[in-house]
């Protein structure tokens, strides 16, 4: 069923808050209990969006249709639908991240100039549809499956939304809209004001042992570049095969 074991536990705490989410939704009324647990939620939650990005390299599961599922679930805490980051961040960022007049999540303005953090948390998260569907442009067939799956997701949202307003404004579509700001937002530091054409000076790392375990190896940036495709959990090991050609101050060991 799944590629790598090591994805088991991390994918059952996320269906775990999936299965929160729609016990709330269906038994509580409470608004004032469903703001909190929103508040309470708004960084968990926004630790999915790591999990989310590393599915999209490599798929969690061998079947497709259980892909797809556990996709509409990771869409409703991170607002990321199916093949949107493969098609912005996989088939986008990742190719174009060295050349900042085509980088889709690009940190420099027109001018040259840095973006500040809100401006480039705003300007990568409010384009971020829209980018993905360019990208497609070159890859019709995923293009066509990110329609269909991000209609599908946004018919789903709206009949819950329809059914039952206030639980389904905190359960999906405020955690939807953050965790698309946290995404972005997440991604500032690993590339702003980095501008080379070398792979090993263009990323940010986190060595930190508890940012590293809520992310799965988020930290280990410069390595995930280098070779895009491997697994997380053996991202480590491939940065103490390239950490001598890091530059120290791109590596700090930091909760955030």
């Amino acid at each position: 069923m799944f590629k790598y074991q090591a994805d088991r536990l991390p994918v059952a705490i996320i269906l775990a808050f999936s299965v929160i989410d729609f016990f709330l939704y269906f038994w509580v009324e409470s608004t004032w209990f469903l703001a909190t647990f929103w508040l309470a939620m708004v960084i968990p939650k926004g630790k999915i969006c790591a999990w989310n990005h590393h599915h999209q390299h490599t798929p969690t599961f061998k079947q497709k249709g259980l892909n797809r599922l556990l996709e509409f679930f990771y869409a409703l805490h991170t607002g990321v639908t199916t093949h949107l980051w493969m098609l912005h961040h996989v088939l986008g960022h990742h190719q174009n991240y060295l050349d900042q007049s085509k980088d889709e999540s690009r940190w420099q303005r027109k001018c040259g100039k840095t973006m500040g953090e809100v401006e480039y948390t705003l300007n990568v998260a409010g384009t971020a549809y829209f980018r993905g569907f360019k990208v497609g442009r070159k890859f019709p067939k995923l293009q066509k499956k990110f329609l269909i799956y991000t209609v599908l997701t946004f018919i789903i949202v709206g009949a819950l939304a329809w059914y039952k307003p206030v639980p389904a404004l905190f359960l999906f579509i405020l955690p939807m809209v953050c965790g698309l700001l946290l995404t972005a937002w997440a991604t500032f530091e690993h590339h702003a004001d980095l501008d080379t054409e070398n792979t090993f000076e263009a990323s940010r790392n986190n060595l930190n042992r508890f940012y590293n375990i809520t992310t799965g190896n988020l930290g280990y940036h410069t390595a995930h570049h280098y070779r895009q495709g491997v697994h997380w959990s053996l991202l480590p090991e491939l940065h103490e095969k390239i950490k001598d050609k890091i530059p120290d101050h791109l590596i700090k060991y930091a909760y955030l």
